[in-house]
């Protein structure tokens, strides 16, 4: 990897570094103010991103293609855009839909409580589904920023959600159908733009996708300011989507603390945070275990104040950072303080391949091969005994106390 002078580590295609079309191409409009900055075109980020060393680039159905372009223009921005990506050998990883900005989405739009703006949205999703695939997109993102309400009485919550899972159920096996191999992530988000919405924790998202049909197919699409805003542990939150085999993408950006979604550079908020997630992502648990060899998504937005100059600065800020936590958590586990630590730290949980040597206590399941059998076999139970723990009982003294 290699450095320039005036900036911090370059970074290569071998990062896997992604950006979304609506990041850079933010014309920094907000609910206070008008655009500060010009319309970008998509052919002109992909050639400054891969300037700048990023791999990749996502977008939603309406970055790419204007809302009401006529057949003929739709296919002319496709076609430039693919160019592009040829041109350069730039990859789109991830593709999702837009299901928010438009009026119709305003109650939502798989759990609209209209029938014809539910099947609206499936439609104009299986359309896009298209299109990702025809880019060789290998995940399709679902952001449900409208699917919830203001007023709890405003919306039935099961029945949304029947209706929610009826729709990941039907795009999941329109996908299978036509073989594009293609997996799904659902983004959960806490609230903004509804006052609340449905899935809004990485947990609330991983209760709903083991009720699909096809929810092998099925992961999570974790942001660091959509936990953290909700006073959540980013970090806990991956180390948990890893532990259930369903970290299918990340979106990295900063946050500081529980106030409004403020899509700030990666880092920019919790520093401390941002680097746990990085050796996370990159070496595993402590103990070893999965890490992520996915792209590295970042899903910010420029600063308003920045002019289109600004806009690609930041983005390299997000790549660099992200670099130079990767080197500081790679010396750290290579520490010899630090490994010895691990290594005689309490709880330390062993790592091997042997399933009964994986728990602590208990020995791992077994399928359902096991369960039959258990009435032939010991519990895994049957040898604990309630016996006194050397530190049981001890309790330090309070302030106030005399000794």
């Amino acid at each position: 990897m290699a450095r320039r002078d005036s900036h911090g580590p370059t970074p290569t295609r071998d990062d896997k570094f992604s950006f979304g079309l609506w990041t850079v191409g933010w014309q920094a409009r907000d609910l206070f103010g008008e655009a500060t900055r010009p319309v970008l075109a998509a052919v002109e980020a992909v050639h400054r991103l891969a300037e700048l060393g990023a791999y990749g680039i996502t977008f939603h159905d309406d970055d790419l293609i204007p809302p009401g372009s006529s057949p003929a223009d739709r296919q002319r921005i496709i076609d430039e855009f693919r160019g592009a990506l040829g041109e350069i050998g730039m990859v789109v990883p991830m593709v999702t839909t837009n299901l928010f900005h438009d009026p119709v989405f305003k109650d939502g739009g798989f759990t609209s409580n209209d029938r014809s703006v539910r099947r609206y949205a499936i439609r104009k999703v299986m359309r896009n589904i298209d299109l990702a695939a025809e880019l060789g997109a290998q995940i399709y993102v679902f952001w449900g920023g409208r699917e919830g309400s203001e007023v709890d009485f405003a919306k039935d919550v099961r029945a949304a959600l029947d209706r929610y899972r009826e729709a990941m159920d039907t795009l999941a096996q329109y996908t299978i159908d036509r073989g594009y191999g293609m997996r799904f992530a659902i983004e959960p988000k806490p609230n903004e733009p509804r006052g609340d919405i449905l899935l809004p924790s990485i947990g609330h998202a991983l209760a709903f996708i083991s009720g699909l049909e096809h929810a092998d197919m099925v992961g999570i699409n974790p942001e660091t300011g959509h936990e953290q805003m909700a006073s959540l542990n980013y970090t806990h939150g991956i180390a948990q989507v890893l532990w259930a085999g369903k970290l299918f993408h990340i979106d990295l950006n900063g946050q500081k603390g529980p106030r409004y979604d403020q899509d700030l550079v990666f880092g920019y908020g919790d520093l401390l945070q941002a680097f746990s997630t990085v050796d996370l992502l990159e070496n595993g648990a402590p103990d070893g275990g999965p890490v992520y060899d996915g792209p590295r998504h970042f899903d910010y937005k420029p600063l308003r104040t920045e002019n289109i100059d600004g806009v690609w600065e930041s983005a390299r800020a997000n790549m660099e950072l992200y670099l130079a936590l990767r080197e500081k958590a790679r010396a750290f586990r290579a520490d010899p303080e630090v490994q010895e630590a691990v290594a005689a730290g309490p709880g330390r949980r062993t790592c091997s391949t042997d399933p009964r040597q994986r728990g602590d206590v208990l020995p791992a399941a077994g399928g359902p091969d096991r369960v039959r059998g258990l009435r032939h076999r010991p519990r895994p139970y049957a040898g604990l005994r309630l016996r006194p723990h050397p530190t049981a009982g001890h309790r330090t003294p309070a302030r106030h106390e005399v000794r």
